[in-house]
C-alpha cells in the first residue's frame, strides 16, 4: 500500500481507503459477519482511512455502528471520516440543522455509534449548501473541545467549497471523481492543491460501473441504484454511462483489470487524492486495496485522454 500526505493535516494515509456506505444494506443485504470481515480485510491490506456518514445504512447509522465494532482495538491506528447533515432525510424526517448545538448533537451521536471519543474528520454532508455558517461554527466548537481533529465538506461544486473554506480552515473535501466523471480535473482539484486541501474521492468506480460487469440490460434492485431501472430519464443517463465505460475499456491493456485501473487513475492525480471505494465482501475489499500498491506514470495516464 502506498501512503501519502493528507493535505495539510500532517497525516500519512493509505492511497486507498474504505467507503462504508456499502456495508449498511442500502446496496443490498450485508450481514454483520460479512461487514466485519470486509473491514478487517481492508485493515490487513494496509488501509488506514475509513469513510462513513451518520445517514449511511438501513436503519440510519448502521454503517457507523458496524465500523465502530469492527475497529475495536484498532481505532488508534486508523483515521475515521464521517459526515453530518442528512440523518433521517431518506426515511422521512431529517434532523433540523439550525444551530451549532444541532451540529454538536449529531457529532456526539456519531461518536457513540462509532465507539470513539473523537473523529479525525467530520464533513458537512450538504453539497449544495448556500450558507455554511452553522456548520463552520459548530465544527469549530467540536474542534476546540477535542471531539474532532479537522473538518471539511462533501461537495462537487467549487463555489460551495470556496464558501466553506472562507476562513481557511477547510482541511478535507470529498468529491465525485472517476474515469466516468473527470470534471474535477479542470478547476476543482487544482484549487485543492493550491490551498492544501486533502481530497477524498467518492465514486471512484462510478457506483460500480467501472467494475466492468454491467451492461445496458442490467436490472438494479438495491435502494441506491434501482432508479436506473425504474425511471426512464435515469435509465437514459445510465445508458450513457455504460457507453462511456465501454470507451474506458478500449484504453485498457490486455488482461488489465478495469476496477484496478480506475482506482489507480484517480490516486495518480497530482492532488494526491485518496480513493474510498466501497466493498460488500472481503474479496472486493482486498482487490480494492491492492490497487493502492502502484501509481500510473504520465504515459499510462495519457491513454485515457485518447
Amino acid at each position: 500500500m502506498i501512503y501519502r500526505s493528507f493535505g495539510n493535516t500532517g497525516w500519512q494515509v493509505s492511497a486507498i481507503g474504505l467507503g462504508t456506505w456499502n456495508i449498511g444494506n442500502q446496496w443490498g443485504e450485508v450481514d454483520d459477519a460479512a461487514s466485519y470481515a470486509t473491514i478487517r480485510t481492508s485493515l490487513d491490506h494496509g488501509v488506514n482511512l475509513f469513510d462513513t456518514a451518520e445517514s449511511y445504512g438501513i436503519p440510519n447509522g448502521l454503517s457507523e455502528q458496524r465500523l465502530g465494532k469492527a475497529l475495536a482495538g484498532e481505532r488508534h491506528r486508523n483515521y475515521i471520516v464521517s459526515k453530518i447533515g442528512n440523518f433521517g432525510k431518506r426515511t422521512g424526517q431529517g434532523v433540523p440543522i439550525t444551530t451549532p448545538d444541532m451540529i454538536r448533537l449529531c457529532a456526539h451521536a456519531s461518536l457513540h455509534r462509532l465507539r470513539t471519543d473523537y473523529l479525525d474528520v467530520v464533513l458537512c454532508h450538504i453539497g449544495d449548501i448556500e450558507d455554511p455558517s452553522v456548520f463552520l461554527e459548530g465544527f469549530e466548537i467540536l474542534k476546540r473541545d477535542g471531539e474532532i481533529r479537522e473538518y471539511g465538506i462533501s461537495t462537487d461544486r467549487l463555489e460551495v467549497l470556496k464558501k466553506f473554506n472562507a476562513n481557511g480552515n477547510c482541511r478535507v473535501v470529498e468529491v465525485d471523481y472517476s474515469l466516468l466523471n473527470r470534471a474535477p480535473e479542470q478547476q476543482f482539484l487544482p484549487y485543492c492543491e493550491e490551498h492544501g486541501i486533502a481530497v477524498l474521492v467518492r465514486g471512484p468506480l462510478g457506483m460500480g460501473l467501472l467494475s466492468g460487469k454491467y451492461t445496458e440490460d442490467t436490472v438494479f434492485t438495491d435502494t441506491v441504484r434501482s432508479k436506473w431501472s425504474t425511471d426512464d430519464a435515469e435509465r437514459e443517463k445510465y445508458a450513457g454511462r455504460i457507453r462511456k465505460m465501454n470507451e474506458v475499456k478500449q484504453a485498457l491493456h490486455d488482461g488489465e483489470d478495469m476496477a484496478t485501473a480506475a482506482l489507480r487513475y484517480v490516486i495518480s492525480h497530482s492532488s494526491a487524492a485518496v480513493a474510498i471505494p466501497g466493498a460488500k465482501n472481503p474479496q472486493q475489499a482486498a482487490a480494492n486495496a491492492q490497487a493502492g500498491e502502484a501509481l500510473f506514470t504520465k504515459e499510462q495516464l495519457s491513454r485515457f485522454d485518447r
